[in-house]
Parts: structure tokens; sequence; C-alpha cells
């Protein structure tokens, strides 16, 4: 469980980082917005360097659980609802993630 709550964090600060940049360039945002954005792209690097795997491991398995927390951004902060196909979309990738990282050692 302490593995899928660091994945989920490392998600959070990426997708910040990187939305914050969008809407300055997008939706006319101050520049400002670029500060924390940076700052958060920096806290996802970090928190990337705590997982405890290979980092190619930890990339490919940390895929799934970013597509999961991008659905749910999709429908908190852009306020569309997730279909039937993207829930599916997020029920696959969360699979392949938890081969990637539960497989036997």
């Amino acid at each position: 469980m302490k593995i899928f709550a660091l994945y989920l964090v490392t998600a959070c600060a990426e997708i910040l980082g990187c939305y914050l940049p969008y809407l300055w360039l997008r939706q006319g945002a101050s520049a400002w917005v670029l500060l924390p954005g940076a700052l958060s792209l920096a806290l996802f690097a970090w928190l990337l360097s705590l997982h405890p795997d290979a980092s190619g491991r930890v990339y490919a398995a940390y895929g799934g659980i970013y597509i999961a927390v991008a659905i749910v951004w999709l429908w908190l902060v852009d306020g569309v609802r997730p279909s039937p196909w993207d829930m599916a979309g997020v029920a696959v990738a969360i699979a392949g993630m938890a081969i990637i990282v539960f497989q036997p050692r």
C-alpha cells in the first residue's frame, strides 16, 4: 500500500507540474503559475527517486498509476465524466502496473 501511495503522490505532482504551464499557455493564467509548476515537477523527479525498484521498472509501473490519476483529473478538474472506455483503459493500466510491481522477487 505504501508503494501505491507513493506512486499516487508522484503522479499528482507530475500532473500538477504539467497543468500549471498549460494554464499559462492556453488559458491566459499569469506567468507566476510557472513557479509552482516547476517546483511540482522537481518534486515529481525527487519522488520517483524514492521508489525502491530499478528506475526502468519504476517508470513502467508508474505509467499505470499516471493513467488512472489523469482520468480522475479529467473528471474533477476538467469536469468531463470518464467514459466506460476510459475506465476500461484504467483497469488495464492498473492491472499492468500490478503485474510489474508485485511480481515474484
